[in-house]
């Protein structure tokens, strides 16, 4: 039977983040059934217009707008990301019969964070609105992991598929000879920032250990900063890594996927009463206050 054509929209199709990994993975799932051609941004200076506009808000409605065109055509259409669930308006505008995934969203917030009051009491309001819109408009709706399934009512779970990208990432180990302590992944972002354990790396660094980091650059000349790199190249760096960090916010970001992959024994603040559904031999609760402890337990490890 020929394969039905979608024509996608996509905010990011990158290798090197973890939006681009999931709209390649869910792509590559779906291209079993259906054949996907890419709806281009026609622009000379794309990277230029993106900064303008900023790709996360207002590119994405840019996109819906090619998507009706599309639509108008009479082809079939797909929508990939960027699609958050707190942003209903996306779901309301899409043409009618898209086709829509993965949703992604966090679930945990801390206080120190400027938007605590919008992510707490505002959030849920939104997620609320985006099921409405979705049950009217019959989405089938495809989850990236299960953090918003707490929001949910029992109709919108019950035609749902959650946990897309730890169900389809593929975990054949490697191993190889560890030489690197700590890989660490920084970004520099309101919440991403508010959950990052700035004084227990600075522990690590007076306890001799050897800290890397990928991202955005931390001033410490003891620290080894690479930067944004490729994906080829993170996979060599976490072949060699015994141990990372996780923040809260998602547990199973692809970078973490990608750590417990390459055998990397992943950190997580023992003060941070999240559940651990998969791989919990992988993660290791730790007080991040308490660097004299972890010396103690995991240096024999180590």
């Amino acid at each position: 039977m020929k394969k039905n054509k979608f024509y996608y929209w996509s905010c990011d199709c990158s290798k090197n983040s973890g939006e681009g990994q999931l709209a390649l993975l869910f792509l590559k799932k779906l291209s079993k059934n259906y054949q996907f051609k890419q709806i281009k941004f026609k622009n000379n200076n794309i990277s230029i217009t993106k900064k303008i506009l900023n790709y996360k808000y207002l590119i994405p409605f840019i996109g819906i707008l090619y998507c009706w065109k599309y639509f108008f055509n009479n082809k079939n259409i797909a929508y990939i990301n960027y699609l958050p669930f707190w942003n209903f308006l996306i779901f309301l505008l899409l043409p009618p019969k898209t086709l829509i995934g993965p949703i992604t969203g966090g679930a945990h917030f801390k206080r120190t964070n400027n938007f605590y009051f919008i992510r707490k009491y505002f959030f849920p309001l939104f997620y609320k609105m985006s099921e409405i819109i979705v049950n009217y408009r019959n989405y089938n709706l495809v989850f990236s992991t299960d953090l918003l399934k707490k929001y949910l009512g029992k109709k919108i779970i019950k035609k749902s598929v959650f946990n897309f990208v730890i169900k389809n990432f593929n975990f054949k180990k490697k191993k190889t000879k560890k030489s690197i302590d700590f890989l660490i992944y920084y970004r520099i972002h309101e919440n991403k920032t508010s959950l990052f354990p700035f004084y227990f790396i600075n522990d690590l660094i007076n306890s001799g250990f050897k800290i890397h980091i990928i991202g955005d650059k931390i001033k410490n000349k003891k620290i080894v900063n690479h930067g944004f790199i490729s994906h080829s190249k993170l996979s060599r760096l976490q072949a060699k890594t015994k141990y990372t960090i996780s923040s809260s916010e998602n547990l199973y970001s692809f970078f973490t996927l990608e750590c417990l992959k390459n055998n990397v024994k992943i950190l997580i603040n023992s003060s941070d009463k999240v559940n651990i559904p998969f791989f919990k031999k992988n993660f290791l609760r730790i007080n991040f206050k308490n660097i004299k402890k972890f010396n103690n337990v995991v240096i024999n490890k180590i």
